[in-house]
């Protein structure tokens, strides 16, 4: 349905040093806020998760208040928490309650290389892995409505392809309920455990949903969605808890993804959910009594939670200003938890009674050190590209913009095909609040606006969505609070790599920050994990085949063109990433460094495509911002 994600305490006498200055400066407005380190900003704590345990009395989350992420038991009237994990090398991402006890399931990986494995604790504090092995990939997949039962996804057979297993909760023993030999990509399962919604892509604008009996061996997955003439994307959101009926996306009437249903029991199709903008999700409690739909807004979520049997809206009053995530019910429906997140301050846990008066604050995971008025919340700009497109993006605007020019970054998000969206990134917020404008673009070929958008980018990067973060420049330079002169760029993943293209076939830009970002793009797409199997060709099709776009690829890779970086450039990369291998950034700062210019590299050894580690977080924002203050400011 979506493109692959490949995804300092500074005095203000410092802060503002080399900035043009206007000859008085208003003393209100620099004593109206203050600046504060990347330690700091990353004492907030990161908090997921929403199972709610058996007894009602608990949530279980994640959280990396220790430093790395480590499953808690959130006690629900609000008495506190108990850590239930103490890892210290490896995160762990919890998944469920066990439904009759307090046992849970959690996956971890190894350093960052995505391997995961799913993990079995024990009530007393015993783990096990349930899925054992080198080299494989497991996810938990759900659990069956009896409560004995539960899935987990594997390709331990066939590193390509994940196959379906079901687990028995009493002593783990499993068996394989369905075999994949045809690169389905797995989807939902229904709550009575017969039926199992797969996905086939056909290219990166078409994709196809099958449904197969799992109470009979033989069965061969049947097609339901995908016989139009023309591409459409379709996408597997749930089945309903009765079970009658799948709930899945499609974009074949409307330029953004609609929520339909589909009868199992005669066969028909209905619509289900529409929005003016992509229905992203819609699930259902699990006695069936509300439904939640995710409609992605313009860069924010926006949630509908309706009463199935009243269709009345269910609204959480008092609440403080920012979005709704992970709203979770008990098994009866009579409590709730979810996330409270926004620009100016991290998610939140929360719990409420439907009909009470308020919700109760769970969590407090923001630094009380930092005044949250001192911080910035971002706002939807839109600007014309090159070509008279218009291109969406969050502007960032800097406190010390009142007084002063302040210099500026756009900021690229990963993908291709992500999408910057607003939300609280300790991050941002540290850059920002050091006096650095941020533009978080999304250029051509973003999700969340509809799929032409997603498409005009397709086998033309390093080109038109390059071109958009060129007009992105032009924009902020047209700005008169930005330092027409001192703009930079930056971004991971996919960013990254827009991040080096910039800085070696422009010379728009002062510094460049590529944080593991694909450099090699042949190399990249003959070297990609076998798990994605699945979807290769869709990633072919939208970047091309290395076997027969080879010349094409060669052309759009920075580590050939290193010698044409002029500007200075900050290079992060974690070790043990499977998607950016360590080789691409190696041989980029090489490239960089033989031609004379200034190359920084950051290298975590115990890091894969993206950072757990908090400490290894506070020491890149730490880094990104000496680098900026050195070479931008």
């Amino acid at each position: 349905m979506h493109k692959h994600i490949l995804l300092l305490s500074l005095g203000l006498s410092l802060l503002l040093s080399g900035c043009q200055q206007p000859a008085e400066k208003p003393t209100a407005a620099a004593d109206n806020f203050k600046t504060y380190s990347a330690e700091e900003f990353f004492q907030t704590t990161s908090v997921f998760g929403s199972s709610i345990n058996h007894d009602q009395t608990a949530v279980l989350v994640s959280s990396d208040e220790s430093g790395i992420f480590n499953a808690y038991k959130v006690a629900l009237d609000g008495s506190g928490k108990e850590a239930l994990t103490h890892s210290t090398d490896e995160s762990i991402y919890v998944n469920s309650w066990f439904p009759n006890d307090d046992r849970i399931l959690y996956n971890a990986d190894q350093g960052g290389n995505e391997l995961d494995h799913v993990y079995v604790r024990e009530e007393d504090g015993r783990v096990t892995d349930l899925t054992p092995g080198e080299g494989l990939k497991a996810s938990f997949a759900g659990w069956h409505e009896d409560d004995q039962q539960f899935y987990i996804n594997s390709n331990e057979r066939n590193p390509k392809f994940f196959d379906l297993y079901r687990y028995q909760v009493d002593d783990y023993t499993r068996e394989m309920v369905y075999q994949n030999d045809s690169g389905y990509q797995l989807g939902d399962i229904s709550p009575d455990g017969r039926w199992l919604a797969l996905s086939k892509t056909n290219s990166n604008a078409d994709s196809d949903i099958y449904l197969v009996d799992l109470n009979d061996s033989d069965a061969e997955p049947q097609l339901i969605a995908g016989d139009a003439p023309e591409d459409v994307a379709h996408g597997i959101y749930t089945f309903t808890p009765d079970s009658q009926q799948l709930i899945y996306g499609s974009n074949a009437n409307s330029e953004f993804n609609q929520a339909m249903a589909y009868d199992l029991a005669d066969a028909s199709h209905n619509v289900s959910y529409t929005a003016d903008w992509d229905v992203s999700f819609t699930y259902f409690s699990e006695d069936g009594q509300y439904r939640v739909t995710g409609i992605n807004q313009d860069a924010q979520t926006v949630l509908d939670i309706v009463n199935t049997e009243t269709g009345e809206a269910l609204n959480i009053p008092n609440l403080p200003a920012g979005d709704l995530r992970g709203v979770n019910f008990s098994d009866d429906s009579s409590t709730l938890v979810f996330y409270l997140n926004s620009d100016t301050s991290p998610s939140n846990l929360y719990t409420y009674t439907p009909g009470d008066n308020s919700a109760t604050r769970l969590t407090s995971t923001g630094n009380p050190d930092i005044n949250e008025d001192h911080l910035v919340a971002g706002e939807v700009r839109r600007f014309e590209s090159f070509d008279g497109l218009e291109i969406p993006g969050i502007l960032y605007k800097p406190k010390q913009a009142a007084y002063e020019q302040v210099p500026a970054l756009v900021f690229i998000h990963g993908g291709p095909g992500g999408q910057s969206r607003f939300g609280y990134s300790a991050l941002t917020q540290h850059l920002v609040n050091n006096g650095y404008a941020i533009f978080k673009i999304n250029n051509r070929g973003s999700s969340g606006y509809g799929k032409t958008f997603f498409h005009l980018d397709d086998k033309k990067h390093g080109d038109h969505d390059l071109k958009d973060v060129v007009y992105n420049k032009k924009y902020l330079q047209s700005l008169d609070w930005v330092d027409a002169d001192k703009i930079g760029v930056m971004g991971g993943s996919y960013g990254g790599y827009l991040t080096m293209a910039a800085m070696a076939f422009t010379d728009e830009f002062d510094v460049g920050i590529n944080i593991f970002g694909v450099t090699n793009w042949v190399r990249t797409l003959k070297s990609i994990p076998p798990y994605w199997e699945a979807f290769k060709k869709s990633l072919y099709d939208e970047l091309g085949d290395p076997e027969t776009d080879g010349e094409r690829l060669y052309n759009i890779s920075p580590v050939f063109f290193g010698h044409q970086v002029k500007n200075p450039v900050l290079v992060v990369q974690g070790a043990n990433d499977p998607r950016v291998l360590q080789v691409e950034s190696d041989e980029m700062v090489e490239a960089i460094r033989s031609a004379g210019t200034h190359v920084e590299y950051l290298l975590f050894d115990d890091e894969g495509h993206g950072f757990s580690k908090k400490e290894n977080r506070i020491q890149a924002s730490q880094k990104y911002l000496e680098f900026l203050d050195k070479f931008l400011r």
